[in-house]
């Protein structure tokens, strides 16, 4: 097909649609107009007070119908809406397949997932053997040496006692 004769068609196409949408428009116009004959009355004033009271309680009385009206089609049209919202789950549920998404081999360390899922505010190290508690016998001495620890604190003090420390270290 040649580019003038798809063009051609084309215009064709856009001139019959913008035709179909005026139509479209004069017909809800009149559609209205008719709605509006049939259900609004033409509003006629009264000349005395009486009669302006009565029309505005009349008004209002309408009003009131119209409103619960609205109402109660809003409740049926929120719970049509749950119904479907149900339906459309137990649906999905009884098709039992969910896409799975295609995902992307990344070659990533254990300590930049763990960043990268808890932030950049924790730091996280997969070292575990750092994490393990040091068990040394001479530790477990100073535990039984140590019964009166302020007398052991006031020994190490001052320069004598920085002497000791360094003295008594293997």
């Amino acid at each position: 097909m040649s580019s003038s004769r798809r063009q051609h068609l084309k215009s064709l196409m856009l001139q019959i649609a913008q035709g179909v949408i005026e139509a479209e428009a004069i017909q809800a116009e009149e559609e209205k107009n008719r709605y509006m004959d049939e259900n609004v009355p033409s509003l006629s004033v009264p000349g005395s007070m009486q009669e302006l009271q009565d029309l505005c309680k009349k008004l209002h009385q309408q009003i009131d119908t119209v409103d619960e009206q609205r109402y109660d089609t809003q409740s049926k049209v929120a719970k049509s809406d749950k119904e479907i919202e149900d339906l459309q789950i137990k649906v999905q549920d009884l098709k039992g397949k969910f896409k799975k998404p295609v995902l992307k081999k990344v070659r990533m360390s254990a300590d930049a997932m763990l960043q990268a899922l808890l932030g950049s505010k924790h730091k996280v190290s997969m070292d575990l053997r750092s994490n393990l508690k040091q068990v040394k016998k001479e530790v477990k001495e100073e535990v039984k040496d140590a019964a009166d620890w302020r007398k052991n604190i006031e020994d190490k003090a001052g320069m004598d006692g920085r002497k000791k420390m360094f003295e008594s270290d293997p």
